[in-house]
């Protein structure tokens, strides 16, 4: 993208905050150029939070009705997904998923707790319940 297309259209979700984008200016050379956002931007990552608030209210559901471990609901209450969780704590993909299992849940190490804990922000406590943090 050339510097002088960098879109200044404006985006909500930024909260009136700038970013930085790559662009190529008048001289060829890469540059960082200051952008507002634009609107295709704004609708995306509006579609992308509203897909996590679903996944979060379906995995509450599942917590509630002893579906599912409250792992799994905090983790897309935090807006994270199991390739990020599983980067943030170290282990792997499979494990966490197999986490989400409450049986599993019930019986994790305190450690393992503390790991998912620090990686979503919250104490090990908060992390086996699924009221508001």
């Amino acid at each position: 993208m050339r510097e002088r297309d960098v879109p200044k259209e404006g985006n909500a979700t930024l909260e009136g905050k700038r970013k930085a984008v790559y662009a190529v200016g008048d001289d060829g050379r890469l540059r960082i150029v200051q952008s507002a956002g634009w609107e295709v931007e704004e609708t995306v990552t509006r579609q992308a939070l509203e897909e996590l608030e679903r996944r979060a209210q379906q995995a509450r559901e599942r917590a509630s009705a002893g579906q599912s471990s409250p792992l799994e609901y905090h983790m897309y209450r935090a807006r994270v997904d199991v390739a990020l969780l599983s980067q943030a704590t170290g282990l792997w993909r499979w494990r966490v998923r197999r986490h989400f299992r409450p049986e599993i849940f019930a019986r994790l190490p305190r450690a393992v707790l503390q790991r998912y804990a620090d990686a979503l922000g919250m104490t090990p406590e908060a992390l086996a319940r699924i009221d508001e943090r």
